[in-house]
């Protein structure tokens, strides 16, 4: 069943897809799939070929960025950036709980200029809170990463 939650007009978040969620999403005018959780982290996960598989199948991009528990490197905020620029439409980013997709979503935003306040705000809309990460978020927004 689908837990999507949106971030903003073209953004959503959820805990792990199912294969369906691939179809509802696409009815909610998501083009683009992002899987930002690594393959074979939960034996109960679905797997990331078996997603891509079915969104291909609908006519959706998928890309993977997998973040492990140890946390966001530059490029992978910088490859959801280019994730979410290059989407035509909406795009839904999945994990295990939505967290770290919101998370990496976050960091990308700021690393766009997007003001933290904004993003902390959507993102509390949407039930995540960024407080672990608003250091990080405040100095991308500054532009003080490298």
């Amino acid at each position: 069943m689908s837990d999507f939650r949106r971030l903003g007009d073209r953004m959503l978040v959820s805990p792990q897809i199912s294969l369906a969620d691939v179809t509802e999403a696409k009815r909610l005018g998501v083009t683009t799939i992002v899987n930002n959780r690594p393959d074979g982290e939960s034996p109960d996960q679905v797997p990331g070929a078996d997603i891509s598989r079915v969104a291909s199948e609908n006519g959706l991009a998928y890309v993977a960025i997998p973040v492990s528990h140890a946390g966001f490197s530059l490029p992978q905020v910088e490859a959801m950036a280019e994730a979410i620029g290059g989407s035509e439409g909406a795009v839904l980013a999945y994990c295990r709980s939505g967290t770290r997709s919101t998370f990496l979503w976050a960091l990308a935003q700021a690393k766009a200029g997007i003001d933290p306040d904004e993003i902390s705000t959507s993102a509390m809309a949407a039930g995540y809170d960024v407080t672990p990460i608003r250091p990080t978020i405040d100095m991308l927004a500054a532009g003080e990463a490298g």
